[in-house]
Formats: structure tokens, C-alpha cells, sequence
């Protein structure tokens, strides 16, 4: 249902090398900790000072050089916490629900349990892209973040030598199954739903998905919410209502590092209070999305999506950058521009925003990791305006998770300052 996109850049001075990938399934707020780097040296987030609820992110050069991605470390146990081991630089994404990790990032002593299906065998999911897929199995674990814990969860664990891959998920692209080919170590799905396929896969088997496996053979299976991997902030207690995406402005093109905080929970404890003056954008509650039109078209499914490299959307009111750099916009100058935001609620909000050259600011820049000015045509299609991280940049944007109760309404909304 909805999606979210990584943008893959090679780090060299002139070349962007772009992968889009886009899977497809089913105010307030503590400002501190928050900081721009552009010296030459990255600059770590301090966590020193951070609340139990509140995680350190880091925009930085992470696995593969590429810009505008947010990561925070998560700590993988063993049901019990007998053994964990925690993972940097796992992608902070408010485009999809779940926790996904790679096989290779889990030592020996992190033996996590197979989840099964309803009826016992062993379960196996594949994640969709426009350009490629993850395969693997589906663990259950305790998943630690800052001081929150979800016990017992199913999260996916990224081995394309996990059984055989069927041909009805490798059929989208490029596999996707190593820390290089995803540009992160996993993905932390935060979005505004509990579970990554919910009730579309627990009625019926959707190829693509969920799979019963038995030793290398896997076929199509429905499997009931409560196996599906889950989105883990439901499962944090009181805490567990949403989350808080806090990131600094990045003054200038583009910057060497920033370091911001996620937030646990939306007006539960004195630090994630909702900014009165925030814009409650509702989501549809069957497929997270809301409406946004800029210069008279109208996107029916547009996202707010901290897992996007740029702002993506299509129009004819800019070039794209010259191959291989066309999922991004190359203006002659910088564009300024306004779209207007319609929730499911009715509230509308209306967002300035501006878009740059993407493969001059790029050289100019030496590889940077924060790069607020990044937009593109990408995958996203004309029914979608995908607010990426640039988005983020110099706001709390805030993600209420369904049927969830905050002091703004019940969720599924967005709400962003600014």
C-alpha cells in the first residue's frame, strides 16, 4: 500500500548513481541533541543527555555513501534478552512498518526463532521494490531502541540463502539482500500502521509477500496480523502512540552530517508534547496516505516519508538531470515552490519548498550527506507526492500510528511544524 524509496548515489565528485527502490506493501518535542556538521569530520549525535524515549539519528556518509538517509542503532535480543546485539546504521522510515535486518548483522549467539505460519511451518517474507526485493525469514525477537523495548516481536531477517528465493518475488528487479545493495544495515518501518501487510495478507495469499516454507521449497501463504512483521513503537507501552522525527535546518545547499532525535510516543511524556500550531494531517486509514496538489495536479496518494532520499513527484515544470542522475530534478537555478496538503480530516496545510540542481549541488559539495535541496521524478508515479527527508529538514514531524489515541486525535495522521 504504500511506499517508500532509497536512493543509491556512488561517491564520486561528478556522479550521482541512482537506484531508486520503492517497496510496495499492503512542534512539541525535545530539540535537543540536535546538530549541523560541515566540516570534514562527521560528527556524532550526543546521547549522553537523551531521555529513555528519545533515540540519537544520524545523517551521515552510513553504508554506502548515500545522501539524505537517517539512521539510528537498534539492539536485536533473543526472546528474553539473553543475547543482543545491537546494529548502527539501520534506515529510520516512516514509509513502512517493521523492523528488517540482515542475517550477516546477527552474530552465532543471537539465535532468533523461526516464526511460523497458522498452520506450523516455517514463515518467510519478501519485500517488493520497483527495482529489486528483499528475501528472507520472519524471527521473532526483543527489539531494543534507546529505552524502549517490544518483546517477542516478528521482525525480518535479510539472507537471500534462506531457502530458495520463489520466482514470484525475485520477478521485481535487483535483489536487495546485502547492507550494499539496501545502503543501510536494516530498515526500522515507523509508519502509521501496526503491521506491514495487515489485513490484505491475513485473508488470503498475495504473491510477493508472506511464504510457507519447507526446506528450500516456498509457496504463497495468508498469514494472520499478529505473525506479520511489526511495526515495533506499538509494542513500547506507553509510549507507543507514534513517533517524532526531529531534525535540525540545514542553512546552506547541503551539509557533511546532521544529527537529530527520534522521539517515542506523541504527548506522553513532557518531552514529545504536540506543538499547538502543528498541522494534523489525517491518513487514510487503509492506505496511509492523504492528498497534495501543487500547480494544479492533485496527488491522491502522497506520503510523508522519512525514508526517501528527496522530495518525489512528478511535473514538467523542471528537467531531470542528465542519465545516469534522472531521479532527480536538475533545474537552471534553484525553484521555489508550494503544494498544498489535504488530510482524510480536512485540514489543509499549505508547504513551501525549494528544489536545486541535484548533480551540481552534489559536486559542488564533495558527497554530502544532508542535502535539503534533492527532488525527482524517481518511481513514485502521478498519483504520489513523496515528502522525503528534505521535508524533515527544520521540522518536528510527527507520525501517529492507528488507532492509537493522542492528544491531536486518534491516528492515523501526520502533523508537522512549520
Amino acid at each position: 500500500m504504500l511506499q517508500f524509496s532509497i536512493s543509491k548515489a556512488m561517491k564520486t565528485a561528478a556522479v550521482l548513481l541512482i537506484a531508486c527502490l520503492t517497496a510496495a506493501c499492503g512542534g512539541g518535542g525535545s530539540g535537543g541533541g540536535n546538530s549541523v556538521s560541515n566540516n570534514s569530520a562527521q560528527t556524532s549525535a550526543p546521547t549522553s543527555s537523551l531521555a529513555a524515549n528519545v533515540a540519537a539519528i544520524a545523517v551521515d556518509h552510513g553504508v554506502a555513501g548515500v545522501p539524505n538517509m537517517p539512521f539510528v542503532s537498534v539492539t536485536v535480543c533473543t526472546p528474553g534478552g539473553a543475547s543482543c546485539q545491537t546494529i548502527d546504521h539501520v534506515l529510520v522510515d516512516t514509509g513502512s512498518w517493521g523492523l528488517r535486518v540482515f542475517a550477516s548483522q546477527l552474530p552465532a549467539s543471537v539465535s532468533l526463532p523461526q516464526q511460523t505460519t497458522d498452520n506450523g511451518g516455517s514463515l518467510a517474507e519478501c519485500m517488493q521494490f520497483f527495482d529489486g526485493y528483499t528475501w528472507g525469514s520472519v524471527r521473532i525477537a526483543d527489539v531494543q531502541i534507546a529505552g524502549e523495548r517490544a518483546a517477542s516481536l516478528p521482525i525480518q531477517v535479510i539472507d537471500a540463502n534462506y531457502a530458495a528465493v520463489p520466482a514470484s518475488c525475485s520477478n521485481t528487479g535487483a535483489a536487495r539482500n546485502t547492507p550494499s545493495t539496501l545502503a543501510a544495515n536494516g530498515i526500522l518501518g515507523i509508519g502509521v500502521f501496526k503491521h506491514d501487510c495487515g489485513a490484505a495478507c491475513a485473508s488470503q495469499a498475495i504473491a510477493g509477500t508472506y511464504y510457507a516454507c519447507a526446506g528450500t521449497s516456498c509457496l504463497s501463504t495468508a498469514i494472520a496480523e499478529s505473525r506479520q512483521v511489526a511495526n515495533p513503537v506499538p509494542y513500547f507501552g506507553a509510549d507507543g502512540n507514534g513517533v517524532i522525527v526531529s531534525l535540525p535546518a540545514v542553512p546552506s545547499g547541503s551539509a557533511t552530517s546532521v544529527t537529530g532525535q527520534l522521539i517515542f510516543g506523541i504527548g506522553t511524556q513532557s518531552d514529545n508534547t504536540i506543538d499547538a500550531a502543528a498541522h494534523v494531517i489525517g491518513a487514510d486509514p487503509s492506505r496511509g496516505v492523504f492528498t497534495t496538489t501543487e500547480n494544479g495536479t492533485t496527488y491522491s496518494g502522497s506520503i510523508i516519508d522519512s525514508g526517501s532520499t528527496g522530495l518525489f513527484f512528478a511535473t514538467n515544470q523542471m528537467p531531470a538531470c542528465a542519465s545516469p542522475n534522472q531521479s532527480y530534478y536538475c533545474p537552471g537555478s534553484t525553484q521555489q515552490f508550494s503544494a498544498t496538503n489535504v488530510g482524510t480530516n480536512g485540514i489543509a496545510s499549505t508547504v513551501g519548498f525549494s528544489v536545486g540542481n541535484a548533480a551540481q549541488i552534489w559536486q559542488a559539495s564533495g558527497g554530502a550527506a544532508a542535502m535539503p535541496l534533492f527532488a525527482g521524478p524517481a518511481f513514485v508515479g502521478s498519483q504520489v507526492f513523496d515528502w522525503g527527508l528534505p521535508f524533515f529538514y527544520g521540522r518536528n514531524v510527527y507520525t501517529a500510528i492507528e488507532q492509537e489515541a493522542t492528544p491531536a486525535g486518534t491516528g492515523p495522521y501526520f502533523a508537522y511544524s512549520g
